[in-house]
């Protein structure tokens, strides 16, 4: 996922991805443990689009002048 995609989504759209993106770290994580994950270059890609969420989220947050 690229950022310039998710700046294309509303603030209600990101928060489900991020959701959704944490449900899969942790199932990935929980693969990891038990010997099952096929595709370890996943777990870093899960993160990687966790934090390009995160980041354009506190980006659009500066830009309104809203805080947290």
């Amino acid at each position: 996922m690229k950022a310039s995609e998710i700046k294309g989504m509303s603030v209600e759209e990101m928060n489900e991805k991020l959701t959704g993106l944490k449900e899969e770290l942790f199932a990935l994580r929980f693969q990891l443990a038990v010997n099952q994950l096929d595709n370890t270059a996943r777990l870093k890609a899960v993160k990687k689009d966790i934090a390009r969420i995160k980041t354009v989220m506190r980006e659009t947050e500066i830009q309104s002048g809203v805080k947290q």
